[in-house]
């Protein structure tokens, strides 16, 4: 094989897959610029050896191309991560097995298609990024999965109303979708008020639900102060109404 072709091969595979992580890292992802220069580089590295390397009537140059394919995987099971109910990082692993293939097409001198590729994977992680949030944000829920959530109910009232408001939290928050997991109640002897606190667990995070108990909460004369807050992974900002 020319010398030239394959510093030709080798710098376009190494550019494309440079090309892709520029994105990556400007996003501050955990596989960034030199990790897709070097997946792609990899890539087109062995294609290369597999195809002009081996000979003989038994030698068949797909076969290292085709455990790119499944190699590759094990470098993107490293970035997947599974923090409670959130898994992060399935984009990422994603992103590289798709630059190994655009390594893989360099290395067999397909290069149209391999910028055509990169393109085409720039694209989907950058146009395609707001279409996926305004879909998440659409409040049909028909045939999607929401993640399970587990919430906080906190209600504050007069030492005198607890019992009353401990019975409104109950009958505000008993729903199909929550399964109560506890209920329990914190003096305060300096301002002379009670905390309410309820742990809630649902198959199915839907903070609406949440919002209507505030809301009807709210309008009691005895409470003076509802919030909720949801764990889902990493903890999650406080919501509520005073």
């Amino acid at each position: 094989m020319d010398t030239t072709i394959v510093l030709l091969r080798v710098g376009l595979g190494l550019g494309l897959g440079a090309a892709v992580g520029i994105e990556r890292q400007w996003r501050a992802r955990m596989a960034g610029l030199r990790t897709n220069a070097l997946v792609s580089l990899g890539a087109t590295l062995f294609v290369i050896v597999g195809a002009y390397s081996f000979d003989g009537p038994g030698a068949d140059p797909t076969r290292v191309a085709a455990q790119i394919v499944s190699g590759i995987g094990f470098l993107g099971a490293g970035v997947i991560m599974k923090q409670g109910a959130s898994i992060t990082g399935l984009n990422t692993a994603a992103t590289l097995w798709a630059t190994a293939a655009v390594g893989a097409l360099v290395g067999g001198g397909m290069y149209v298609v391999a910028v055509i590729g990169t393109a085409a994977i720039m694209i989907a992680n950058t146009l395609l990024r707001p279409v996926g949030r305004l879909m998440d944000h659409q409040p049909a829920k028909a045939g999607r999965e929401l993640p399970p959530a587990d919430y906080r109910f906190e209600v504050t009232c007069r030492e005198d109303a607890e019992a009353h408001v401990r019975g409104l939290t109950v009958q505000a928050i008993t729903r199909p979708e929550f399964r109560l997991r506890s209920l329990q109640s914190r003096d305060d002897p300096t301002t002379g008020q009670v905390d309410v606190v309820a742990e809630l667990t649902a198959p199915e995070r839907d903070d609406r639900l949440l919002e209507a108990a505030v809301s009807r909460l709210s309008l009691e004369p005895l409470v003076t102060h509802v919030r909720w807050s949801v764990e889902q992974g990493d903890r999650e900002p406080l919501f509520g109404a005073d």
